[in-house]
C-alpha cells in the first residue's frame, strides 16, 4: 500500500470517523505492543518489507518513509521498561491532526491487520502472566500466537500419548519427539495390533483438568491425570506403500473413524513393491504433532496458514502425502462417518453457482474425492462446451452452454448413476434442495409425456384397425385438427419459428444445430395441461446423416415455449457433437434449466443482455418456483429426501455424507409415470 495516500483523509480499521485530535489511538498505546519475533524487514528505496509467519506487507511512500520506519521501529524494539517513554517522545513528535502522525497510524494500522505485533507480556492479562519457554518453542509460540505465554502454559499442563502396536517405528518416536520438544510430556503406549491397523499411530493430548474443575473417570488402563481432562485432543497417522495421511484433530474415536476412512479411499493409490521413503513417516508424524500441539495451545490448524482457497470452509481437512515425489498437501475431507458434535451438525445448502463449483473439487478430489472428476480434456468447447468422466461401467459425457454449467451436470449425474443402484430407488442429485427438485420435476414430467405420446400411438392404431375391420376405406385422417393450436390428450400443440421476435437463446441454439452442423431436423412444442401454471415440452427429431430416419434428438421441460426450445435444440447440439468426438462414450447428460436458481445471484456484465447465458439463467430463475409448482401439479408428486438403506454398500453411504457435507441435496426420483386414464376408462 501506499502511506502517503492512505494518511490524507483515511481512517483506521474499523473506525466510521477520523477520531478527535485529543482522543486516543494507535499511537497512544503504541508502548503495550512489541513487533512479533521472528518478522523479518527489509527496507526499500522508499518504503519498507515486513514478514511475518503466514502474513506480509509492503509499505511504500515518500523517501521519509524509510526514516519514519526507523523512528516507529525503534519504540518497538527498546526493552518494557523504555517502552512508554519512547512511545511517548513519538507521540509528541507527531501532535495529533498532523500529516506525521496520520502516517504513523497508517503504518501501526498495518501492522495490526497483518498480525506483525504482539501485546508485551506485562501488558498480558493476569491469568495469562506465564512464562514463555527459551529455544525453539518459545521463539515458535512468539511467532504464531495471540497470546505466546497462554499458548505456553497450555502445552506444560498437557500430557499427550502415542498409541502404537509398534513403538520402535519411525512414525511413533518423531511424534514423541515432536510433542515433547514442544512442551507436552509426552509417552509412547504400546497397544494390540487389533486396536489400530497395521501403519497407523494415535496422538491423544489433553490438559488437565483445573482444581475444583470435575473431569470425566478415569477409564481402565488411563492415567487419571489424562482422562480427567478438558477437551481432550486426537489426531491420527496413517503410513501405507507410497502413501500417508494426517486425519483432521478431534476426538479419539472421530480419529480412528477418519483413519478408517481415508484408509479405505487412498487404497487405490498405494504402491507396492517399493521401498518406503525415509522422509515419509518423518513428513507425517511431524505433520500430526504440529497439528496436535495447534489444537492444544488454542493456535489455529496449520491447514487454515496456507491460505488455500481449494480447501471449503466448513469442512475439516487431512494432510495426504505422497512418496514420488516427497510432498504433502491439505485437502478438504469430507468423511462418511461423523461423531463429533462439530462434525455432525448440517451444512447449509448451495445456494450459488459459486458455491457449487467450489465444491465440486472436494467431491472429485483426486486423492480424497468419491466422484471422477470431469474433464474437458480433447473434447471441443464449442458451440457447445463438452466435459468428460468416469463412472462404474465406462465414460459419462455431458454438455452445456458453458463448461462450468457441464461440470455441474456431470457430477450430479455420476453421483445420481452411483447412488441409483441401491435397493432404495433411482435418485435426483442437485447442488442444493433447489436444483435437486428441479431435476427430479422436468425428469418425471418428461417421462410422463414420453409415456403419454406412446399410448396416444397405440390408441391410434387401435382406431385405424378398427376402422379397416369396419370398412372404411375412404377419407383424409387430421390428429392435430387445426393447425398451430389443437387440443390433444393433456398438452396444446403450438407452432414455433426461429424468427427474431422470439427469446434470442432459442432461435440461437437452433441455428446452431441445422446450419453450423448441418441437421435436418424440426421441432414440436406443446403447452402442457397443468391446470393453471405454463409448462411447455418441446421435441426435437432429426436426421443426423442424409438419408437416414429421424431420430430424437433433445427433449425440455420449461416455463415458457423459447426456453424449452432453447434447452431441446441445445440438447441436440450435445447429442450430434457427442456423436462425433465421444462416440463410446456409455452416458450422455444433456442440460436443463434445472441449474437457473444457482446464477440467480451472479451479477451479469453491463453488456451481458438475454443472448448471453448468465443473464439468460438470471431471468429463467424467476420462473422456476412458478414451474415447480406446476410441474408437481403435473405429475402429482413431490420428490422428498433420500438416504441409502441400512445394508447400502459403504461407497454409497459414503457418497451420499459426502454430497450433504458439501451442501448437495439428494432426492428420491420417480421410477415410472403415473398411470394415465383411457378414454374408454375415465380417471382411476
Amino acid at each position: 500500500m501506499t502511506v502517503d495516500q492512505a494518511a490524507y483523509g483515511a481512517t483506521a480499521p474499523g473506525e466510521g470517523t477520523r477520531a478527535a485530535p485529543d482522543s486516543p489511538d494507535a499511537l497512544d498505546s503504541l508502548g503495550r505492543w512489541t513487533l512479533r519475533p521472528g518478522v523479518a524487514v527489509t527496507p526499500l528505496h522508499n518504503g519498507v518489507h515486513l514478514r511475518g509467519w503466514i502474513t506480509s506487507v509492503t509499505l511504500e511512500g515518500g523517501p521519509g518513509l524509510p526514516a519514519l520506519w526507523g523512528r516507529l521501529a525503534e519504540a518497538l524494539a527498546v526493552g518494557e521498561d523504555r517502552a512508554e517513554a519512547g512511545c511517548a517522545r513519538l507521540a509528541r513528535a507527531a501532535p495529533p491532526g498532523s500529516p506525521l502522525r496520520a502516517g504513523l497510524l497508517t503504518v501501526i494500522n498495518q501492522l495490526h491487520d497483518h498480525d506483525l505485533l504482539v501485546a508485551r507480556s506485562g501488558e498480558a492479562a493476569e491469568s495469562e502472566k506465564a512464562e514463555v519457554p527459551k529455544g525453539a518453542a518459545g521463539q515458535w509460540l512468539g511467532a504464531v500466537a495471540g497470546r505466546p505465554a497462554a499458548a505456553a502454559d497450555a502445552l506444560a499442563r498437557s500430557r499427550a500419548r502415542v498409541l502404537t502396536a509398534h513403538p520402535d517405528s519411525p512414525s511413533a518416536r518423531t511424534a514423541a519427539r515432536a510433542l515433547n520438544r514442544s512442551g507436552i510430556r509426552t509417552e509412547i503406549v504400546t497397544v494390540g495390533a487389533a486396536d489400530l491397523p497395521d501403519g497407523q499411530i494415535l496422538l491423544v493430548a489433553a490438559t488437565p483438568a483445573e482444581p475444583g474443575q470435575p473431569g470425566e473417570p478415569a477409564q481402565p488402563g488411563e492415567p487419571d491425570e489424562l482422562s480427567a481432562a478438558a477437551e481432550p485432543h486426537a489426531v491420527a497417522v496413517g503410513v501405507r506403500p507410497g502413501v500417508g495421511f494426517v486425519t483432521p484433530v478431534g476426538s479419539a474415536e472421530q480419529a480412528r473413524a477418519d483413519a478408517d476412512g481415508l484408509a479405505g479411499r487412498l487404497r487405490r493409490r498405494e504402491v507396492h513393491g517399493t521401498a518406503e521413503h525415509p522422509g515419509l513417516p518423518a513428513l507425517l508424524a511431524s505433520s500430526a504433532a504440529q497439528r496436535l500441539v495447534c489444537a492444544v495451545a488454542g493456535l489455529r490448524d496449520p491447514s487454515a496458514e496456507a491460505g488455500d482457497s481449494r480447501l471449503l470452509p466448513g469442512l475439516p481437512a487431512a494432510l495426504i502425502a505422497e512418496q514420488e515425489p516427497l510432498r504433502g498437501e491439505y485437502r478438504s475431507w469430507s468423511g462418511p462417518v461423523l461423531l463429533d458434535p462439530d462434525r455432525v451438525r448440517p451444512r447449509a445448502d448451495v445456494r450459488t453457482l459459486a458455491e457449487a463449483l467450489a465444491r465440486i473439487p472436494v467431491l472429485t478430489d483426486r486423492l480424497a474425492g468419491v466422484l471422477d472428476e470431469p474433464d474437458p480434456g480433447a473434447l471441443p468447447q464449442l458451440p457447445a462446451a463438452l466435459v468428460r468422466c468416469s463412472v462404474a461401467d465406462g465414460d459419462l459425457l455431458s454438455g452445456s452452454a458453458r463448461a462450468d454449467l457441464a461440470r455441474l451436470e456431470a457430477v450430479c449425474r455420476a453421483a445420481e448413476l452411483r447412488l441409483g443402484g441401491d435397493e432404495s430407488g433411482p435418485v435426483a442429485v442437485g447442488a442444493g434442495a433447489e436444483h435437486a427438485r428441479g431435476r427430479a420435476l422436468r425428469q418425471a414430467a418428461d417421462r410422463r409425456q414420453a409415456a403419454e405420446a406412446v399410448g396416444r400411438a397405440d390408441r391410434q392404431d387401435t382406431a385405424a384397425d378398427a376402422h379397416v375391420h369396419a370398412g372404411v376405406t375412404s377419407g383424409t385422417h387430421h390428429p392435430g385438427g387445426a393447425a398451430g393450436s389443437h387440443h390433444e390428450g393433456a398438452h396444446h400443440t403450438i407452432l414455433w419459428a426461429p424468427d427474431t421476435r422470439r427469446h434470442p437463446q432459442a432461435p440461437h441454439w437452433w441455428s446452431v444445430l441445422v446450419r453450423r452442423l448441418g441437421v435436418d431436423a424440426d421441432v414440436a412444442v406443446a403447452r402442457l395441461d397443468t391446470g393453471g401454471g405454463s409448462v411447455f415440452r418441446a421435441r426435437v427429431r432429426g436426421r443426423t446423416t442424409a438419408g437416414g430416419p429421424p431420430a430424437p434428438l433433445g427433449t425440455a421441460v420449461e416455463a415458457t415455449a423459447d426456453d424449452a426450445v432453447a434447452f431441446a435444440a441445445l440438447s441436440a447440439v450435445v447429442r450430434v457433437q457427442s456423436a462425433t468426438d465421444a462416440p463410446h462414450a456409455r452416458h450422455l447428460v444433456t442440460p436443463s434449466g434445472a441449474s437457473a436458481p444457482l446464477a440467480r445471484s451472479a451479477e451479469p456484465a453491463p453488456w451481458e443482455d438475454a443472448g448471453w447465458t448468465t443473464a439468460w439463467l438470471g431471468e429463467m430463475a424467476g420462473r422456476e418456483p412458478g414451474l415447480q409448482q406446476a410441474l408437481a401439479d403435473l405429475t402429482g408428486w413431490s420428490p422428498p429426501p433420500w438416504q441409502p438403506s441400512a445394508g447400502a454398500p459403504a461407497d454409497v453411504h459414503a457418497l451420499w455424507s459426502a454430497l450433504r457435507q458439501c451442501g448437495f441435496s439428494v432426492l428420491a426420483a420417480r421410477t415410472g409415470p403415473r398411470p394415465l386414464p383411457r378414454r374408454t376408462e375415465g380417471s382411476r
